[in-house]
């Protein structure tokens, strides 16, 4: 791969690529990681895809969600197969009642799973209750097991027992990190994206929320329509372009984004320059870009030039 200046202070380039020479926006938010086993990896995945569940962005939904990695079931607490699952939210009241409810639904109803604490460490004000939250289902059968100072519920359920951690640790992780990969058509586009969205997940500590990580619904702030929070990108909409003011270059015809969110500054940094360095590989994309608002939405900024 080569990388270089061009003659123009606003583009980059890398591989023949357009690197536009801006930053990605990001801003401080809540997040944790639950640890999800089962008797096999299909029951835990099952589990943790199932949890993250319209969990794509907090302009809509109460959390941002996403699979993290496997984990072998040499690493779990209880031995079997396990899914590291990240959720983020903005405060820590709004992410402990998103968890408990989802655990609630979506880990203690699935078959033969149980639900642990991933965040080591953490100050007890920083903590989420969540085995401790849900454990009245047990209706009053359940029962509390202590090993060192790690609390655990057993809940009956029909297959067994469920068993979920008491409390949860939590970090301030960053949220929106982007990039934006503009190709001459979808399939080139698409395959880009998929490539970039691999290299991100090569690593832990990330979490791409969007359906397979990606989104095509990209979108600004505010709307014509005052009830709306946000509305379509129009700037990036092909289709559009004779009608706005475009951003596109002229033989773009297919934009896909990717949004990440991680649990540090340097996660987020190294999977987008991962990401971007896998898209500018593929064939057909004509430029990667990244959103922002100015730098007065979020304290990070993610300058693509860093990335080279």
């Amino acid at each position: 791969m080569t990388s270089e200046i061009s003659a123009s202070p606003q583009m980059l380039r890398l591989n023949d690529v357009e690197i536009v020479d801006t930053f990605a926006e990001a801003f401080p938010i809540k997040a944790t990681r639950l640890v999800i086993t089962a008797i096999n990896e299909r029951w835990a995945m099952t589990a943790a895809s199932v949890l993250c569940g319209n969990a794509t962005s907090v302009i809509a939904c109460d959390v941002e969600a996403a699979i993290e990695r496997t984990i072998p079931a040499s690493e779990t607490p209880d031995g079997r197969p396990g899914v590291a699952v990240l959720v983020f939210a903005f405060t820590l009241d709004g992410l402990a009642k998103s968890v408990q409810g989802r655990v609630g639904q979506c880990i203690l109803t699935c078959p033969t799973t149980a639900c642990y604490n991933g965040i080591e460490g953490c100050p007890k004000e920083k903590r989420i209750r969540v085995g401790g939250a849900i454990r009245y289902f047990g209706d009053g059968f359940q029962k509390a097991k202590k090993l060192d100072d790690r609390r655990y519920w057993r809940i009956p359920v029909m297959d067994g027992e469920f068993v979920c951690e008491d409390w949860f640790g939590t970090i301030t992780g960053v949220a929106g990190g982007n990039l934006l990969i503009c190709g001459t058509n979808v399939t080139a586009a698409l395959l880009a994206t998929e490539s970039a969205v691999d290299a991100m997940r090569t690593a832990a500590d990330i979490a791409l929320p969007f359906p397979g990580g990606m989104v095509r619904s990209g979108s600004k702030v505010g709307s014509k329509y005052a009830k709306l929070k946000a509305s379509t990108n129009d700037a990036y909409c092909p289709t559009l372009r004779g009608v706005t003011k475009s951003e596109l270059p002229k033989a773009c015809n297919a934009v896909y984004e990717i949004v990440i969110d991680g649990l540090s500054f340097e996660a987020v940094q190294s999977a987008m320059k991962r990401g971007l360095h896998a898209a500018a590989a593929m064939p057909d994309i004509l430029r990667i870009t990244a959103g922002n608002y100015g730098g007065k939405l979020g304290k990070h900024h993610f300058h693509l030039r860093d990335l080279l």
